[in-house]
């Protein structure tokens, strides 16, 4: 599981995850973890040290989430390659409505841990996602998968966990625009 996070290495960059965090989230799914420190303008070189890390111990294939635009297709391919890697893009192209249902239908279950304004507010903090905020993203524009940058989550269970995450949610602050939530894991 390879995750970009700030300079310090406190908090995720997208996400805003604490790294106990995301270490439970791999140990649920027996994933080793690599991590890379940087600022959004060292971001590509942090990636790329984490490629050449993966191909060093022989990872032959890097699996993507990236649903829309192909500019972040062709990035992921090119970071790949440059270290012999092949990105693969199994959700690329999918209708985002589609994998919305089948996400609620799977029973994972994810918390949004980052909302951007104007579009959603603090208050969306800690929801979990669920087929009843279809209608009030579809009113406010809001993509139901947040691929431009809208939301994201923390997925909390999941059929591929071995058990579930139990997490506490704490303050929220303000960075800009973006609304994040301060999770972490229970005792």
């Amino acid at each position: 599981m390879v995750t970009m996070c700030d300079e310090e290495g406190a908090r995720s960059r997208s996400h805003g995850l604490r790294p106990e965090v995301l270490a439970a989230q791999a140990d649920q799914l027996g994933l080793e973890r690599i991590v890379g420190a940087c600022t959004w303008e060292t971001y590509d070189t942090a990636f790329a040290a984490a490629m050449e890390t993966l191909a060093a111990h022989d990872v032959t294939h890097v699996i993507f989430g990236d649903i829309l635009f192909d500019e972040h297709r062709q990035w992921a391919e090119r970071q790949c390659a440059r270290h012999g890697l092949t990105a693969i893009e199994p959700l690329f192209g999918s209708s985002t409505l589609d994998l919305f249902d089948e996400w609620i239908a799977s029973r994972s279950q994810a918390v949004i841990v980052t909302a951007r304004e104007p579009l959603l507010d603090a208050t969306w903090l800690g929801r979990s996602l669920n087929r009843e905020m279809l209608a009030e993203f579809a009113s406010r524009g809001v993509d139901p998968c947040g691929e431009r940058g809208e939301y994201h989550t923390l997925v909390v269970d999941s059929p591929l966990f071995n058990a579930p995450l139990h997490v506490s949610l704490g303050d929220a602050v303000q960075r800009g625009d973006c609304w994040a939530l301060d999770v972490r894991i229970d005792a």
